[in-house]
């Protein structure tokens, strides 16, 4: 038996980790605060494609600092805080300003009552995007994991940003394409705060073995968003944005309720 005091105090103390591990997720995560405050500045300065790119690496910091986080252990709630604060500004009132400077701030010319309804659309989608946030936080510990309660903000940002992306790129003008964003926008902001649950896809397994055929997709999903990436990328946010109120739609076709647990009583 060791006698040495230091022996027990060496077992009972947990070594402390290194701060620098503490420091990366948190760097992500300003990554994507950083992300959107240049999307906002881009698109004061007109560069909307600019913009719209700058909204999509948001996502990709986005989508990375938690599972780093979860990956180094280093998971806290001063992350989790500054997490939410940023996709604030990243998901919420970064597209709402791209999309307000692009042609919002224009409906005026049309008619004021269409100006007035223009800012209040984008300032709905920011409100809807802090409720959503709110929201996930609040119940985040009750949830089912495999699912989210309504359009994830990331996934949301992507409609408008994609959007005016598809709409600069091609200059499209006038009245129908101003029309089409405010719906759009608005369609987003609605789907944040919904009830549909989304697939958070947090049961892949990604270090399971997959077939070549199956691999040989990832590349190819590269390829597909190169050749033309604002197209893509909004067929690509549209469809998952769609994807929960069809299967809500399907399901009630076929009396089949979706099993979500901390959700009992719940439509």
């Amino acid at each position: 038996m060791n006698t040495d005091p230091s022996y027990d105090d060496e077992i009972q103390t947990p070594r402390r980790r290194r701060r620098g591990v503490f420091l990366l997720p948190n760097l992500l995560t300003t990554g994507t605060l950083f992300s959107g405050f240049y999307a906002i500045i881009a698109a004061i300065d007109g560069n909307f494609d600019r913009a719209a790119m700058a909204i999509f690496g948001a996502m990709l910091f986005d989508g990375l600092d938690g599972r780093v986080a979860r990956w180094t252990h280093t998971e806290t709630t001063f992350g989790k805080e500054f997490d939410s604060l940023s996709d604030l500004v990243a998901f919420g009132l970064a597209p709402a300003l791209v999309v307000y400077q692009w042609g919002f701030s224009r409906l005026a010319e049309y008619n004021a009552t269409w100006g007035r309804i223009g800012w209040l659309v984008t300032f709905f989608y920011a409100v809807a995007t802090a409720l959503r946030l709110a929201r996930f936080n609040a119940r985040s510990s009750v949830v089912d994991k495999r699912y989210f309660e309504g359009l994830p903000s990331p996934s949301a940002a992507a409609l408008p940003a994609s959007f005016i992306w598809c709409v600069h790129k091609y200059d499209v003008a006038g009245l129908p394409g101003l029309v089409l964003a405010f719906v759009v926008t608005a369609l987003a902001g609605l789907l944040m705060v919904s009830q549909f649950y989304y697939s958070s896809f947090k049961g892949a397994k990604l270090t399971g073995r997959v077939r070549f055929t199956s691999a040989i997709l990832i590349p190819l999903m590269f390829v597909v968003v190169a050749l033309e990436p604002p197209l893509v990328l909004l067929a690509m946010s549209a469809s998952f944005a769609i994807s929960a109120p069809i299967a809500w739609l399907w399901r009630r076709v076929r009396r089949r309720p979706l099993d979500v647990a901390g959700t009992v009583g719940r439509r």
